[in-house]
């Protein structure tokens, strides 16, 4: 089976001086680029290729890797309106559209929208679409405590960040949960923190376990910010002036700074921790 939009992996049925032509099933033979094969390419190799549609509607086949594939959501800018509706980069020579029904707000050029990639309706274009709950489900099936997932921040409402589950699933991540900025369209990891009685998902960007060093993160960046960006207190320092200043064992403390060096938000010094300056600049 081939899909339009995604990655297939699809063998070779004949070699032309323009490029070889794929096996792509009910799509027919789809051409492959000359530039684009691989060296000694023979009949009945198998190669993985993207297929989408020429500038002349024509299936053609790229090794190219798209921003997006059909099935996915991407924060995608906008590189040209016209009568037919907005046109997005999305990293492959023939841009993506958008028509203007599928625009939640009138899209502009210059600015990036968050889209979900999908197949029209006769299975012959691929198109995005701002209307995401048209495609996201509401309530996510199967998922248990503690799993991890791959989350696309979608918008900020008044109680946290509601993120796109594995591009299928809304998820919440309350700012309680939220430890630095993120931003509309940022990949991240996360995980599954509560799945509610009513089937909707509260989610989490620590893995199981991490609840403490995830409040005491945010008490340490607290004093960091209050304190211009440093403060006095290393994984050298003793247990005494750890548990003064935040009430916690020293072991606590480290496995939390080390958690905050891993994410990037502070550098651990000799003396001390600093606040990396994208995170001072954010306070």
């Amino acid at each position: 089976m081939a899909y339009l939009g995604r990655f297939n992996r699809l063998t070779v049925s004949k070699l032309e001086d323009h490029g070889v032509y794929l096996d792509a099933a009910w799509m027919g033979t789809v051409l492959l680029p000359k530039s684009q094969v691989p060296m000694q390419c023979q009949v009945g190799d198998n190669l993985v290729v993207f297929i989408y549609l020429d500038s002349k509607d024509r299936l053609i086949a790229t090794t190219s890797k798209p921003l997006a594939q059909v099935g996915e959501v991407a924060f995608l800018k906008v590189l040209q309106v016209n009568s037919v509706g907005a046109f997005l980069d999305w990293g492959l020579p023939k841009d993506l559209l958008v028509p203007f029904n599928q625009q939640a707000a009138p899209m502009e050029v210059g600015r990036s929208y968050l889209v979900y990639l999908h197949v029209d309706d006769e299975g012959k274009r691929i198109l995005a679409s701002a209307h995401l709950n048209k495609f996201i489900e509401k309530e996510p099936l199967g998922y248990k405590p503690g799993q991890a997932v791959d989350l696309v921040v979608s918008e900020k409402t008044d109680l946290g960040y509601a993120c796109v589950i594995d591009h299928q699933f809304w998820g919440l991540l309350f700012y309680s949960d939220v430890v630095k900025p993120l931003r509309i369209g940022q990949n991240i990891k996360g995980y599954i923190k509560r799945v509610r009685e009513d089937g909707k998902v509260d989610l989490s960007l620590q893995a199981p376990g991490f609840a403490k060093v995830d409040d005491l993160s945010k008490r340490v960046l607290r004093a960091l910010q209050e304190n211009n960006g440093f403060l006095g207190l290393s994984d050298k320092s003793s247990p005494e002036a750890i548990a003064e200043a935040f009430g916690v064992s020293k072991k606590s403390y480290k496995m939390t700074i080390g958690n905050m060096y891993k994410n990037k938000l502070i550098q651990i010094e000799p003396a001390g921790i600093r606040l990396l300056k994208s995170e001072s600049n954010s306070s």
